[in-house]
C-alpha cells in the first residue's frame, strides 16, 4: 500500500503545476461533480485530467475504506501524503525518489 501512495504523491509532484497541491479543497470541488460531498471512481476517471496529473493516480490507493467513493477526509489524507512526499523522499535510503528530489 505505502507504494500506492508513493506513486500518487510522486505523480502529483512531478505533475509540475503547484496549484494542485496548493489548493486540495478546490480541487475536490472540480472532481466532485455532482456535489455530493465525495468523489465516485466514474467522477475520478471523468475528471482526474483536469487536475493536470500526469499519470493520473491510482482511485483505489485514495479509496481506503474501499467503499468506490473518495471522502473528504481521504482526499485530506492524499493531500498530507502529498506534501509529506518531499521530505521523506529527501530522507530515503530506497531509490523510490524521483530525481531532483
Amino acid at each position: 500500500m505505502a507504494k500506492k501512495w508513493v506513486a500518487i504523491a510522486a505523480a502529483l509532484a512531478l505533475s509540475g503545476s503547484a496549484a494542485i497541491a496548493a489548493d486540495w479543497a478546490e480541487q475536490f470541488k472540480v472532481i466532485d461533480t455532482d456535489g455530493s460531498g465525495t468523489i465516485a471512481q466514474t467522477e475520478w476517471e471523468a475528471n482526474a485530467g483536469k487536475l493536470g496529473i500526469d499519470p493520473v493516480p491510482q482511485f483505489q490507493a485514495m479509496d481506503k475504506n474501499n467503499n468506490s467513493s473518495i471522502s473528504k477526509s481521504e482526499w485530506a489524507a492524499a493531500e498530507k501524503m502529498v506534501k509529506a512526499f518531499p521530505v521523506s523522499c529527501k530522507s530515503a535510503t530506497e531509490s523510490w525518489c524521483p530525481p531532483g528530489y
